[in-house]
């Protein structure tokens, strides 16, 4: 029976009939489980290593939310956002308590959310025991004196084994997140990838805290030594976990924070960091995390002999991912929270090439490239995604993002005007060339350098030049950063080529931000990318 201390059962949620209940276990009785079920593998170092199958990412467009008279004007409807009725909700909650009859549940009670005053209790019941580790290691873990009487905001059901019918379930596929806020309910079906449990967590944040004045980010944060926080803004792929976790400075959380009155806290108690390629002397920090007991791994390949990792391979997929409690990396904040942030930092992986490794942004400009949120989906990702593609994916986390980016947009642009923060726009994608024409990956080691010289306050009096193409100013020098590394077009070879190609990403900026002119003021356009003459 495990733990008994919430002293509470599952029929509240629907679920009768089940076989053994789990309640709130630790890593080793999870880890022992997971092995004994033929859930997992142990890796040398004592990680948990599991295959997810068919589904190695995020299923975006298998996520549905129930229409109702609370969601239909306050929800940002479209094809992130796509409704279905709550009959069809109820009748796939009837099939996911029919589903759970006779087997086993492993419960886990939890917090998102490391400030007090805006936290969600949420309750995860997984078939899995190692579904149930990762959500354990990604939520914050409540003291045990919490626990007795613990009553959920939120609870997810996850049932990876149940597959929907497409059209007869009102869904598109076998694969459903169905999201029901009246209910305070979600369900996840026909995907063994874990990291629908945290988005969706994080998606009903996102909802759930403008209300409350809280600006949700998807980013992730630190703080110096002088207790100047930083947040970075960024989809997976970009670089907000390696570039938050630097020894340096303490380390808040890699993936999702709120902004409130208070200052800035994560809504995560762990790290899901994409490993593929990882290197030891680049990363140790997360290197060392990917190589201890607790650590869940997914899609990682194994020598089935040695069980030592091969973080090399991409022969499951690019996504391999590592999941451990935040207390893996050195140097992590003990509560969660920080003051309001100094500087705002907004990651794209440019996938054309042509941007600036680094470049200051004026208020006006941060609230433009905020709504742009212009990057590259990174192979992996998501589920199709095979090479780096050139997309726009608004506030940094469109997928995540319930309703309209203004929403978050205005917040974010009220809160660098109210305490001040110096932003800047650095490219963690490709120089000298397009992704896969020629380019190549900016080294990790001159963003750094770059990354750390803005934090530090370098470059915040250092000469600067206007790109020439995107109106953005760009740093003239940077300690341990070559002086043409900061110029992109003298990465290329053919100058002419890299103008046609900046050219061609410009256009790209302008029409995607004609849907959100409406909403921004003349000034905020007057800094915006102008389309090539």
């Amino acid at each position: 029976m495990g733990n008994s201390a919430t002293r509470m059962d599952l029929t509240s949620h629907g679920l009768t009939n089940l076989g053994t209940q789990h309640w709130d276990l630790g890593s080793a009785l999870l880890t022992e489980h997971a092995i004994r079920r033929g859930e997992a593998r142990l890796s040398a170092h004592g990680a948990v290593v599991v295959s997810t199958g068919e589904h190695t990412g995020r299923s975006p467009k298998d996520k549905f939310i129930v229409r109702d008279g609370a969601t239909e004007s306050t929800v940002n409807w479209g094809s992130i956002n796509q409704p279905i009725d709550r009959s069809q909700f109820d009748a796939m909650h009837a099939r996911v308590q029919a589903y759970y009859h006779g087997r086993d549940a492993f419960v886990l009670n939890c917090y998102a959310g490391a400030d007090p005053d805006h936290r969600l209790k949420v309750r995860v019941v997984t078939e899995t025991a190692w579904q149930n580790l990762f959500a354990r290691n990604m939520f914050i873990r409540p003291p045990a004196e919490d626990l007795p009487g613990f009553e959920p905001d939120f609870t997810i059901l996850h049932a990876p084994g149940l597959t929907a019918r497409g059209e007869r379930d009102g869904v598109r596929s076998s694969t459903f997140i169905l999201v029901d806020f009246d209910r305070r309910m979600i369900l996840i079906g026909g995907t063994s990838y874990a990291g629908e449990i945290k988005k969706s967590i994080f998606g009903i944040l996102n909802y759930l805290l403008p209300e409350r004045g809280v600006m949700p980010m998807h980013c992730s944060a630190n703080v110096g030594p002088k207790g100047d926080s930083a947040i970075f803004f960024g989809l997976s792929g970009t670089g907000k976990t390696t570039l938050s976790a630097d020894g340096s400075r303490t380390l808040i959380g890699d993936d999702e924070h709120g902004w409130s009155e208070n200052g800035i806290f994560n809504f995560e108690g762990g790290c899901y960091a994409k490993v593929i390629k990882l290197s030891q002397e680049a990363e140790p920090e997360i290197w060392a995390a990917s190589h201890r007991f607790g650590t869940v791994l997914e899609n990682v390949v194994m020598d089935p002999v040695t069980r030592l990792l091969n973080l090399d391979s991409a022969e499951l997929t690019e996504n391999t991912r590592a999941c451990y409690p935040i207390d893996y990396i050195a140097n992590t904040s003990a509560t969660g929270m920080a003051g309001h942030p100094v500087n705002v930092v907004m990651l794209t992986a440019d996938a054309f090439g042509v941007l600036p490794p680094i470049s200051k942004l004026t208020p006006e400009q941060a609230m433009y490239h905020f709504l742009s949120g212009y990057t590259a989906r990174v192979a992996g990702t998501e589920k199709g995604v095979t090479e780096p593609q050139a997309t726009f994916s608004t506030c940094f986390g469109a997928p995540f993002m319930p309703r309209h980016p203004s929403v978050y947009g205005e917040m974010l642009r009220e809160r660098i005007a109210r305490h001040g923060a110096t932003c800047w726009l650095v490219n963690t994608g490709w120089s000298g060339g397009r992704a896969g024409a020629g380019g190549e990956r900016m080294k990790i080691a001159y963003t750094r350098a770059m990354v750390r010289a803005a934090l530090d306050g370098t470059l915040s009096g250092a000469p600067v030049q206007d790109d020439g193409h995107f109106g953005l100013l760009v740093p003239e020098s940077c300690p341990n950063v070559p002086t043409e590394v900061l110029r992109p077009r003298g990465a290329w070879s053919d100058g002419a080529a890299y103008d046609t190609t900046a050219g061609e990403l410009r256009g790209r900026f302008v029409e995607n931000f004609k849907p959100f002119e409406a909403f921004v003021d003349d000034s905020v356009k007057a800094a915006g990318v102008r389309r090539a003459a």
